[in-house]
């Protein structure tokens, strides 16, 4: 089935309260111009605008990053598919859905079913445990992200310009956790913010530091 292209749902998480935010966008009243789906919490909000090119361009706020992810689709894409997910580009967690309201909420349901499959089951309701001022006050984050990055450190894969010579020190920074190696200056921020983000990356494979 083709998805009428006057309309079509849009869906994220809240990364301040948790909850779903959900709402119909039509062609007409895109074309107007910038569209902003806000959480009721005040916390966050998804921006929605159609660039000169026709295309649509979307600004997600992420619940495993501290920073929100930008993607490009074709109005095709945006308007015409039953469902369409958009992943964190860091942890390949689906964030957002655009698509048919029944399959967008069908979506919904099946990615608080994969939160808690991965995360147990308080993923989807304690979306963050930092405070205000970007305090951590769950040990277990720390804990997390610090036997990471030694697991990698001793497996070589961790990359700065020192290559295997790399010295490497963890800090937290607001909501990120930095490594940085001591001898070239060379660093990456690591979003854990949150428990669900801290065992996310539990599936690192390698950093870079830039």
């Amino acid at each position: 089935m083709i998805l009428d292209k006057k309309t079509c749902a849009v869906s994220y998480r809240c990364p301040s309260c948790g909850q779903t935010v959900k709402s119909m966008i039509g062609a007409f009243t895109l074309s107007a111009g910038l569209m902003k789906l806000k959480c009721p919490c005040g916390g966050s909000s998804m921006t929605i605008e159609r660039k000169k090119d026709g295309k649509i361009r979307l600004t997600v706020p992420c619940f495993l990053c501290p920073r929100p992810h930008i993607y490009t689709v074709t109005d095709s894409i945006f308007f015409g598919r039953e469902v369409f997910a958009y992943p964190c580009s860091y942890t390949g967690v689906d964030i957002a859905f655009s698509g048919k309201l029944e399959e967008v909420e069908k979506a919904v349901e099946e990615s608080d079913l994969v939160l808690e499959e991965m995360f147990g089951d308080a993923a989807v309701d304690e979306i963050s445990c930092a405070d205000k001022d970007g305090v951590f006050d769950d040990p277990q984050i720390l804990d997390i992200v610090l036997y990471v990055v030694d697991d990698l450190a001793d497996e070589g894969k961790i990359h700065c310009d020192c290559g295997p010579d790399g010295d490497y020190e963890v800090s937290l920074s607001g909501e990120n956790v930095t490594v940085r190696c001591k001898k070239c200056g060379k660093s990456a921020d690591i979003p854990a913010g949150s428990t669900l983000a801290a065992n996310a990356f539990l599936h690192c494979d390698e950093i870079t530091l830039t």
